[in-house]
């Protein structure tokens, strides 16, 4: 598995490279969907068809980041400014 303090920065850069790929946006979507504790964080889990075996292994490091470190801090914060940009092309 990947280390979950790297899942972050392996998901900005597969949606910097290719920010309108269906990697990119399935990657997108799990994270705004694990700021949305309150709503329980569903996310699809079958959108994980959608990606690599290695991209799996970021979405379960983002999963597991979530559930270790928390989501919202400055780290997170700063990561998920950068993909909102990379996905809106700003």
């Amino acid at each position: 598995m990947i280390d979950p303090s790297q899942a972050i920065e392996q998901t900005i850069a597969i949606i910097e490279a290719a920010p309108e790929s269906a990697a990119a946006l399935t990657l997108y979507a799990l994270v705004t969907t694990l700021e949305y504790d309150r709503a329980g964080r569903l996310f699809k889990l079958s959108k994980l068809g959608d990606l690599s075996a290695e991209q799996r292994q970021i979405a379960y490091g983002l999963m597991e980041r979530s559930v270790v470190e928390g989501i919202g801090d400055p780290a997170w914060a700063e990561a998920k400014a950068r993909i909102d940009r990379a996905i809106r092309g700003v």
